[in-house]
């Protein structure tokens, strides 16, 4: 679970360098009324409308009324110029970062809904509202996380049964089992394994377009994820290696593919994740990685900043060592997934040039 730092905004990113707001493809209509789930315009994303959320509302919502917009931006996936049958798939996924990939993916023929996209909200402890369960049942594809992370959403499709509708169920399809590390979005390995079965599942809803779902495939990989690739090589090449902590599990597999060495007691970044409390040993281990600065960047969740963690951040501050910030869901919640996780990775660059002076 998650929650709302009590001392810095959500995107915030407490570096010698300023926080970089993500890009965006998405162009902005509010509507104060909409509780409904956020969904995404079967448009590339720059088309999309996001709406702000409600009064009580746990999530805001995206429109898929077309709207006029400019050209695409260098990070979102060329439009493919196969010829199409003009089918439309519903699509939603349980969170936008999946979500994200998702209406990129399936371009003109999806429309995509993505649950949750509030960064107040808690995944983890989240109940489905009555219009949620209305995109969950007239769905044909689902992305939903597992790993414990969405137990709703698996008790949704439940409740809707439909022999037809193709579900991705992300832990089981990247062989993670409860239990395990919930965050695959951060795995730069599973989220290609997660883009080829959406692709695959989108040419089996619709076999008359299956062309047009590969050229989507080839373009979110090699256009819509080139700098997040190039800067996931760049780190790994320059700092791999490196001692690094981190709040909490969120930010494991991250490091792993870059080649970071993780301090922390991979017990301490479970209980944060699931919001157990952390043993004393652990917090005592962590204690002396900050005050003998054997670590060289501290990284925390901060849409889960707990006393401990707040009180780890400020120890880091005082001995000098970098700290950097990632967010469980998308900020701003109308980026796309590849231009949050740049900016993220672009300020954790710049946080281990500052602590390793490379």
């Amino acid at each position: 679970m998650f929650r709302r730092s009590a001392f810095l905004p959500a995107a915030a990113v407490v570096l010698a360098v300023g926080l970089t707001a993500c890009g965006s493809s998405s162009t902005a209509s509010p509507s104060a009324s909409s509780s409904a789930p956020a969904a995404v315009a079967s448009s590339p994303p720059s088309a999309v409308v996001p709406t702000s959320p409600s009064a009580g509302s746990s999530h805001s919502a995206m429109t898929s009324a077309p709207v006029s917009s400019p050209a695409p931006a260098a990070s979102s996936p060329a439009a493919s110029s196969v010829p199409s049958s003009g089918t439309v798939i519903p699509v939603a996924a349980s969170i936008n970062a999946w979500g994200s990939i998702l209406i990129q993916l399936g371009g003109d023929h999806v429309k995509a809904t993505s649950i949750i996209t509030n960064p107040d909200t808690d995944p983890h402890a989240y109940e489905p509202t009555p219009a949620d369960g209305r995109v969950i049942a007239g769905s044909k594809l689902f992305v939903q996380n597992g790993i414990g992370y969405d137990t709703w959403a698996a008790k949704a499709l439940s409740a809707s049964p439909d022999p037809n509708r193709a579900v991705i169920t992300v832990g089981e399809l990247v062989g993670i089992p409860d239990g395990g590390n919930p965050h695959r979005w951060y795995s730069p390995t599973d989220v290609n394994k997660v883009a080829d079965a959406i692709t695959a599942d989108l040419k089996k809803l619709d076999p008359a377009d299956a062309a047009y779902f590969d050229t989507q495939r080839k373009n979110f990989d090699t256009v819509a994820l080139a700098k997040y690739h190039a800067i996931i090589a760049d780190i790994k090449a320059k700092y791999a290696g490196t001692p690094v902590g981190a709040s909490e599990s969120i930010f494991a597999p991250l490091s792993e593919a870059l080649g970071l060495n993780l301090l922390t007691p991979a017990s301490f970044l479970k209980a944060i994740s699931e919001g157990t409390d952390p043993s004393a040993q652990d917090k005592t281990t962590i204690d002396d990685q900050i005050s003998g600065k054997k670590i060289k960047v501290y990284v925390f969740n901060s849409q889960n900043a707990t006393p401990d963690v707040a009180a780890q951040v400020t120890a880091a501050k005082a001995k000098g060592i970098p700290v950097a910030a990632v967010t469980e869901t998308l900020s701003p919640a109308t980026a796309s997934f590849q231009d949050w996780q740049v900016a993220q990775l672009q300020q954790l660059e710049a946080a281990l040039k500052q602590g390793t002076g490379k």
